[in-house]
Parts: structure tokens; sequence; C-alpha cells
């Protein structure tokens, strides 16, 4: 998987907040948090934050126009003044935005797009355009964390977005959060409520493995199988498979079944390892464990490594994960590391 990888941030550069799925970002009730995020890229990170032109129009006019959607993208990208794509939020419509997408836009402009979620979409318009995207951390989610971001998340972005040395071993946080509240003013102050990490669990394999990284939300990844953005068969040679699953924890069964329709795909078979990331709440986590070893068993893939309960995903804080990365699973030590940089000197 040979993908062009964006320019490294610097302090001073300006970069483009985008609403490619859920438009709340633009709601009123929600505008102040999204103001918050905006205001930790600026303090935090040292950065110019502008808005696309249709991100902050809110729910109805965002859910109405994906064309708008795909226009705000297209022009982040062309923009040369813009240095790095954060998007607010996911949702589940972003797929809407494949009639008016221009591969030729992203792959001649190339810069960092950062998302999760549904943004699996737009990842995978990236991939198919020839460039490495990070799957990460989001406006309303991360960025503008109440009281302050996790010191956690803060440092794989610096490490990921800002430096262009090898990326190295990403060991898990400490604690771990899936709790909501509510997005209201009043709550800004509050903190959320953190558990104790058990980390890395390795739950098949032996020995070191590297691969390429490929993947995003299960139920996104799913979703596109069939369409022009499922990637062909030849992207997922030796490659490392991410997944991890949303804020719907969809039932063991539906995980069972879209692994085996990969096994009969002939994908599972031509991995060389597989991370999953911690479930939301950890509801269903050691179910998910279950149907991914026997799933992995009725292809004879008993030996295949397979690292779970990493933080990336819907649960916080978050690592970041560029697309294409060489990246290792270590069965003996328990670890996973990424062995490039996720951007190039600019």
């Amino acid at each position: 998987m040979n993908l062009l990888k964006p320019n490294q941030l610097k302090k001073g550069d300006k970069v483009a907040t985008i609403s490619l799925s859920w438009g709340g970002a633009g709601d009123e009730e929600i505008l102040w948090r999204y103001q918050q995020g905006k205001v930790r890229l600026e303090t935090v990170f040292g950065l110019e934050v502008v808005e696309t032109e249709h991100a902050l129009k809110g729910t109805a006019f965002v859910y109405a126009h994906p064309e708008k959607r795909a226009e705000d993208l297209m022009n982040a990208f062309k923009d040369p003044s813009i240095k790095g794509i954060i998007a607010n939020i996911g949702g589940n419509d972003s797929i809407r935005m494949l009639p008016f997408i221009d591969y030729d836009v992203i792959r001649n402009n190339p810069k960092i797009f950062l998302g999760y979620s549904d943004s699996t979409i737009t990842h995978l318009i990236c991939l198919k355009a020839g460039l490495s995207s990070i799957y990460g951390p989001t406006v309303l989610v991360d960025f503008a964390e109440n009281i302050e971001m996790h010191p956690y998340t803060i440092e794989h972005l610096q490490r990921t977005l800002f430096q262009t040395d090898p990326i190295g071993e990403i060991k898990p946080s400490q604690e771990w959060t899936s709790e909501f509240l509510p997005w209201v003013i009043a709550n800004q102050n509050t903190a959320r409520s953190y558990k104790q990490n058990q980390g890395y669990e390795l739950i098949q394999g032996k020995g070191v493995v590297q691969g390429p990284l490929l993947g995003g939300c299960f139920e996104v990844f799913d979703e596109l199988r069939g369409t022009e953005l499922f990637p062909p068969l030849e992207s997922f040679d030796q490659a490392i498979l991410f997944l991890e699953t949303s804020e719907d924890k969809p039932d063991p069964i539906f995980i069972e079944c879209g692994l085996r329709t990969y096994g009969m795909m002939g994908i599972l078979s031509k991995l060389n390892g597989i991370i999953w990331g911690k479930p939301m709440d950890e509801v269903h986590y050691d179910a998910y464990k279950k149907v991914i070893v026997k799933v992995l068993a009725e292809f004879n893939l008993t030996d295949l490594p397979v690292l779970t309960n990493l933080n990336f995903g819907h649960t916080e804080p978050k690592i970041c994960l560029p697309y294409g990365a060489l990246a290792e699973i270590n069965c003996d030590t328990h670890s996973f590391s990424i062995l490039e940089s996720a951007v190039r000197k600019d």
C-alpha cells in the first residue's frame, strides 16, 4: 500500500473544521461546544482555525445538502493556505457525498484529514485518491472535552500530526471513559468519570508481525461493501486491520457475520494481524473477543495475531492511526507500535 503522506502541521498553520455527516456543530444549543474545541486547537496546538463554508449551517441544512458537504471538502483540499482538515464529528450518512467527490482534487492537493467513526467514509475517499489520512479525534468530542483535553490525546496528536520521526510504541492509556454528559453549558466545567484501563489483551497469535494500517469503524466499513469505496482485495495484503465499534454497540452476531463475510471474500487470509478498539462502555467486550476467535478458526487462522482493547474509536482518550503506515504487533510483549511517521516535512 503506497500512499502519499501529508505535510506535517506547525504552529501558526491554518486548519479547516468541517461537517461531513451530522451538522450539530452549528446548532444553536451546541455552538458553544464547537467554539470550545476551536479554542483548544488554537491555544493547545497553536493553529489558526477557520470553518468551511457550510460547517456551521446546522443539522437540517447539512443533512439536506450532501453536495455542499462534498463541496466543502473539495474546497478545503484545493485551498493552499489550509494545511489540515478536521472533522467536527461523525454521524451516519456521509456516504451520500460519494457522487460529488473529485478524487483528483485530493490526489493533487495532499494534506492532513483527521476524524473517526463515520469519517471512515472520508478516510476511504482519501485512500482511493492515494492519500494517507489519520483516524483520530474530532472537534466536538475530543478537542472540546469538558474542562480540558486529556493529556494522552494531546500527546498522540503531537506525535502524529506535528512530528516527522517514527511514531513508535503506542502504550495503552492508564484510564478510559465512555461517560456521556449532555452537551449543555451547565456541564462545561464537569469532568467525566474515568476508570482504570487494563491495557491491551492478546487474544490469539504469536511472534512479531508488521503491516500497513487499514480499517475504521466496523459498521461504516461494513456498509461500504459493494461500493466504489470499499478497498480492493489487494489493499489487504499483509495489512494490520484496525476495527472498532460505534455508540450503537452492535450485537456480537453482527460482528460475527461481518467477519465471516470478510473471510469468504478472502480478506482475513491476507492479513498479518488485527487490532481492535475498546468498545463503548465495554459493552460486549468478552462477546466480541469470542466471535473474533470463532470466525478466525473457521478459516484456519488461529495463529493470526489479534490485539484488543486499544484506545481508538468511541472511547476516550484516543490515539491516532495513519492509514498505510507500517505498524507492528508484538505478541511476546503484547505491544503495538507504528514504525514510521504519519507526516512528512513541509
